[in-house]
C-alpha cells in the first residue's frame, strides 16, 4: 500500500519519516517546503503553502517506494469549489450548487466527483457535433485541393490528393476537452472507486473522440446555444487540464496529481467579484470598465513594472485609473497583516495617481482597516474577507468593498 502523508495548507511544518530520494524530489518541486531533518537520519520536515491537493511521487531506478502527498485546504471543500465556479463564470448558476461534490471532503475526490457529474450532465442528450476543419492525403477528391501540397508531395502524380474539407463529427474541441480530462482524472491517485467507475462510463461514452496530447494547447472553442449544455463540464475540465497538475519534474523524477493554488484562486475570485459588482445593474459605478493583471511602471523610465491585481478605469475610454485593488490570500498573524503590502499598495496608488488603495485578504480579526500615509494624504485599506460562510454572504462582502471603492469614486 502507497504510503501518505497528509499535510494543512500553511499549518506547522511537521516531521515525516521519507526516503532521501523523495524528499528531495519534493523539494524540487516546489510541491512543499521539505528540509532533511538535522537531527534524526532518514526524517524529513514537510510544510504546506498555498499549495492544496495530492500526488503520488516516485523516483524511477531508485528502488524507494512511491509516496502520495495530501495538502488539505483550510478552506471546506464546498466553499473552494465555490470560488473556483464563480471566477469561471460568475453569471452560470455556480452559487445555486451547480458543482456537487458529493460527500467527498478531500479535494482531489470532490474534483473527480464535480467533473463527472458535469460530463454526464453534458451527454444526457449524446454527443455534440459540429463541423472540423480536415486535411488529409486521399484517393477521392473531396472538398478541395491543397494545391501546393499536392506539388510538393506527389511530384505532379494524380492520386493520391491531398484535401481539405470540413467534417460533421462528434470530434470537435468540445468533446475532446471532455474527453481528456476524464483521461487525465483516471491517471490521478486517490480517486475514488466509485467516481472511477462512472469516469469510465464517461470514457467509453466518448470513445470515438481523440484525446488531447499532453503538452498541446486545448482546442478553442466558443460559448454558444448549441453548447450551453457542455459550460460546465467544459469550465472544470480547462481546470483540470490546464490550471496546476502536476506531472514531471526535473531530474527524471516522476510527480503525478493536481495541485491548486489557493493564491491564485483567491485572487480570480476577488477580482472577477469586484468586476461583477461595479458592472451589476444596481452597482453605482456600471460605466466604469476593470482590467486585471494591468501592466502600469513605479518610474518614469518605465523600467520598473507593476502589475495590481484589479483596476478600475473611468467613463472616458478607460484613459484614467480611477481605483486599485489587490488580492492577497494570506491571514492575519498576531502582529497584524504584513507590511510589505501596505509598501506595495502605496506604490500602486502613487503611481497611478490615486489617493486611495484596497488591500483584500482571506481572513482577519477585523473586516476594514485604514491607514492614512504621512506627508502624501494617500490613505490604504484592508479588508479581510471569511472564506468560510454562505455564498451569500462572501458575495455581500465583496459588495461591500466595492461600495468603499464606490465612494471613492463619489469623493474624487
Amino acid at each position: 500500500m502507497t504510503p501518505v502523508v497528509e499535510l494543512v495548507e500553511h499549518a506547522p511544518a511537521v516531521s515525516v519519516a521519507l526516503p532521501d530520494s523523495v524528499g528531495r524530489a519534493l523539494a524540487a518541486g516546489g510541491i512543499v517546503d521539505a528540509s532533511p531533518d538535522a537531527y534524526v537520519p532518514g526524517r524529513w520536515s514537510l510544510r504546506a503553502g498555498s499549495k492544496v491537493g495530492a500526488v503520488a511521487v516516485a523516483v524511477p531506478g531508485g528502488g524507494d517506494q512511491p509516496v502520495t502527498v495530501r495538502i488539505v485546504p483550510k478552506v471546506p471543500v464546498a466553499r473552494l469549489f465555490f470560488l473556483l465556479g464563480y471566477s469561471l463564470d460568475p453569471k452560470g448558476g455556480w452559487r445555486d450548487g451547480e458543482v456537487e461534490v458529493g460527500e467527498h471532503r478531500d479535494l482531489l475526490p470532490a474534483l473527480a466527483h464535480a467533473v463527472e457529474r458535469q460530463v454526464d450532465r453534458a451527454l444526457r442528450q449524446g454527443l455534440l457535433q459540429g463541423y472540423r476543419a480536415t486535411e488529409e492525403t486521399a484517393l477521392v477528391v473531396r472538398g478541395r485541393i491543397r494545391e501546393a501540397e499536392q506539388i510538393r508531395r506527389r511530384f505532379g502524380a494524380t492520386l493520391p490528393v491531398e484535401v481539405a474539407y470540413d467534417e460533421f463529427t462528434t470530434d470537435i474541441a468540445e468533446n475532446r476537452i471532455l474527453r481528456s480530462a476524464v483521461e487525465r482524472l483516471l491517471r490521478l491517485p486517490g480517486v475514488p472507486r466509485d467516481v472511477r467507475r462512472r469516469l469510465l462510463h464517461q470514457r467509453a461514452r466518448l470513445a470515438d473522440v481523440t484525446a488531447i496530447v499532453r503538452g498541446q494547447p486545448l482546442p478553442g472553442w466558443r460559448p454558444s446555444r448549441l453548447n450551453a449544455r457542455y459550460h460546465h463540464a467544459l469550465h472544470l475540465a480547462r481546470v483540470v487540464l490546464e490550471e496546476s497538475s502536476a506531472e514531471h519534474a526535473p531530474g527524471g523524477l516522476h510527480v503525478d496529481g493536481f495541485l491548486f493554488d489557493m493564491n491564485k484562486l483567491f485572487e480570480d475570485f476577488v477580482t472577477v467579484a469586484l468586476r461583477e459588482a461595479f458592472h451589476s445593474p444596481a452597482g453605482s459605478a456600471s460605466a466604469y470598465t476593470s482590467r486585471f493583471q494591468d501592466t502600469h511602471h513605479l518610474d518614469e523610465a518605465a523600467s520598473i513594472r507593476m502589475k495590481p491585481d484589479f483596476v478600475l478605469y473611468g467613463p472616458d475610454g478607460g484613459a484614467r485609473p480611477c481605483a486599485v485593488a489587490d488580492a492577497k490570500y494570506k491571514a492575519e498573524k498576531r502582529g497584524g497583516y504584513p507590511d510589505a503590502d501596505l509598501y506595495q499598495m502605496l506604490a500602486y496608488c502613487t503611481a497611478l495617481g490615486l489617493a486611495e488603495g484596497h488591500l483584500v485578504y482571506a481572513k482577519g480579526n477585523a473586516s476594514h482597516a485604514a491607514h492614512r500615509v504621512r506627508h502624501a494624504g494617500i490613505v490604504i485599506h484592508q479588508h479581510a474577507l471569511d472564506l468560510d460562510q454562505p455564498p451569500a454572504e462572501l458575495l455581500a462582502d465583496i459588495a461591500a468593498v466595492a461600495r468603499h471603492m464606490a465612494g471613492q469614486l463619489a469623493g474624487g
